[in-house]
């Protein structure tokens, strides 16, 4: 099973976050994601820059067509700041994972369930359904050459 492990941050965290030396949110972070790789469940995530950054947009679909703007973005409470993807066995050990993460006060770990194929079973003569299992063979066989 994979999950996604999407970090939200409160103004609470926020403010708590500039007490802490970065280096060291970066090395507890860094300890963090070693471990995750090290036993193998880690298969990605990354962090995410600041919604005040020039690079950062949204998109929104209220409308036809859809309007593209630098904000405003949601409330503190409804940005996320990085992600992970895990995979694991069960639902207990994304938790028992989850619950590891260095994160402090204010801080949340939404935890998602990522689909997968048999959760469109129902569907499988679909099209699309039949065009995305072949390109994730197709990337698999490519990161298998590659990897």
């Amino acid at each position: 099973m994979k999950y996604m492990f999407i970090m939200r941050s409160t103004a609470e965290a926020l403010e708590a976050a500039k007490e802490m030396p970065f280096e060291e949110m970066i090395n507890k972070m860094g300890a963090y994601n070693e471990s995750l790789i090290k036993a193998g469940v880690m298969l990605g995530g990354d962090g995410l820059a600041d919604v005040s950054e020039d690079a950062n947009f949204v998109v929104d679909f209220s409308g036809e067509p859809p309007v593209v703007t630098d904000g405003p973005y949601g409330e503190t409470h409804e940005l996320f700041n990085g992600f992970w993807i895990i995979q694991v066995s069960s639902k207990e050990e994304a938790v028992e994972w989850a619950s590891r993460c260095p994160l402090g006060p204010g801080s949340k770990l939404e935890v998602r369930r990522i689909t997968e194929e048999a959760d469109f079973a129902d569907f499988s003569d679909n099209e699309y359904i039949q065009k995305e299992s072949e390109w994730r063979k197709q990337e698999a066989d490519l990161n298998s050459e590659n990897g």
